[in-house]
């Protein structure tokens, strides 16, 4: 049977951690006392070689757009830096053959979109799907997989990318081909039975490694894809777009 990527909402189950057992122990003397080291200031991630960091266009996340503004010259060269809770994935964008899915990807991520939002929709062997700006909120969880960012646009879907390797960016959809938001996936395997139904617009080109250690939510079997209990989402903390 063949796996699909709509964007059908996906009921997961709460998973609580019990607090760490803490532990008091009576010194023979006073410790001496040791000045606390002095915090290291935040920095954002070295820029790729021959890139630079673009501009972010809002200073906090923003969810809600008429549509997507023009932001990216197809000529250019551009890479996404996504900063999960289980390491970092960088992706080219293929700015050439899928110019309005780029466009629509940075913009968002330059206006913190994406930030906070988790990977819904994690199946081994298949794919990871995120993007749902619903999924912010864990007490919308029952919702996750329907949200987008406000409007629709089309796909692109005959660009002569293929769904041939891991690691490939497509765009979610619903079932009409002019569905697309703000959700995307990236594949875990090989998945040829999508080619030309969904828009392929980027390549993981580093950090495979945290792309498959991302928890796996949901399980396809006998009856159909089930959320697997005890899953809790992992989270895309952060998007930076580079070019050059």
């Amino acid at each position: 049977m063949k796996k699909s990527l709509s964007l059908l909402p996906v009921t997961l189950l709460l998973f609580s951690c019990a607090p760490a057992a803490q532990t008091t122990k009576t010194p023979a003397q006073p410790a001496p006392v040791v000045p606390a080291p002095a915090p290291v200031p935040a920095r954002a991630p070295a820029a790729p070689a021959g890139y630079t960091l673009m501009a972010p266009l809002s200073t906090a996340p923003v969810r809600q757009f008429d549509k997507a503004a023009q932001i990216i010259d197809p000529a250019r060269s551009y890479r996404a830096v996504m900063n999960t809770s289980k390491g970092t994935i960088t992706i080219d964008l293929n700015a050439k053959a899928a110019p309005v899915a780029v466009n629509n990807f940075v913009f968002l991520a330059l206006n913190h979109f994406y930030d906070g939002t988790r990977f819904h929709r994690v199946i081994d062997g298949f794919m990871a799907q995120g993007g749902d700006p619903g999924s912010a909120d864990p007490a919308r969880k029952a919702e996750w997989g329907t949200g987008g960012p406000g409007y629709r646009f089309m796909a692109e879907n005959r660009n002569g990318l293929k769904f041939d390797r891991p690691g490939v960016l497509g765009m979610a959809r619903a079932a009409s081909l002019d569905s697309q938001g703000s959700q995307f996936y990236l594949t875990l395997a090989a998945a040829d039975f999508l080619d030309g139904q969904y828009t392929v617009f980027g390549q993981v080109v580093d950090g495979m490694a945290a792309l498959n250690s991302l928890t796996k939510t949901s399980q396809t079997g006998a009856f159909g894809e089930q959320p697997i209990s005890g899953a809790e989402a992992d989270v895309l903390n952060s998007v930076q777009i580079y070019v050059k």
